[in-house]
């Protein structure tokens, strides 16, 4: 069985390198790195999101998430960060408010899916937020769980069941918020920093910086 798994996983990966290979046919990829104190996480934006990719290489460009925080960790869940108020922020101190003062419009696309190291966009709730805009900052990476194959809708292909069933993620917020790149090494990181201690709030009691930077 394990046999079958990591056959899956490099297969997965397969998927995502010619993903990769066949935009940059058409349009040159963008590849990140994140920087972290648990090792580093690098990535790709979707070029089929443009709106969320060219705000967040504006971002990284200007050296805005340098030095900011994963602020909300949950473990099974995701590792959320970007909000500026982390950069200053004391001990304890609550966050996930912080902005840039304005929105991305939602980019939704059934192909990307919540899977394990899905790059994306937090925002605000529904009931302020009904359609569904990104934050212009702020960003998460799935950990997620593994969900029986049979458990999910029939909106997913066999394939993206496959995932959810192998490598896991978080089927339950697909269609809701955006995912606009996912992480292809480092997945382990994604699980270090989950689980680091944190409090009530979800806040690691250590911080955890950040520091992105565009790759070729």
């Amino acid at each position: 069985m394990k046999k079958i798994v990591l056959f899956f996983m490099a297969s997965v990966l397969a998927f995502s390198l010619s993903l990769m290979s066949q935009t940059k046919k058409s349009q040159k990829v963008v590849k990140f790195v994140i920087h972290t104190d648990y090792g580093d996480m690098t990535g790709f934006l979707y070029n089929e999101t443009p709106q969320h990719r060219d705000n967040f290489v504006k971002l990284v460009t200007q050296g805005f998430y340098n030095g900011a925080l994963f602020h909300r960790v949950i473990p099974q869940f995701m590792i959320q960060g970007g909000d500026p108020d982390s950069k200053t922020a004391k001990p304890g101190q609550q966050l996930g408010a912080g902005d840039v003062g304005y929105t991305v419009p939602a980019e939704f696309n059934p192909a990307f899916i919540h899977k394990k190291g899905a790059l994306s966009a937090a925002r605000q709730g529904d009931n302020v937020n009904p359609k569904k805009a990104s934050s212009g900052c702020q960003f998460y990476i799935v950990e997620g769980k593994t969900y029986p194959a049979s458990s999910l809708p029939a909106k997913y292909t066999d394939d993206q069941k496959k995932v959810y069933e192998t490598i896991g993620g978080t089927p339950f917020l697909d269609g809701g918020y955006t995912v606009y790149g996912e992480i292809t090494q480092g997945l382990d990181v994604i699980d270090k920093i989950a689980n680091v201690d944190r409090d009530q709030s979800d806040r690691p009691k250590k911080d955890l910086k950040m520091t992105i930077k565009l790759i070729d």
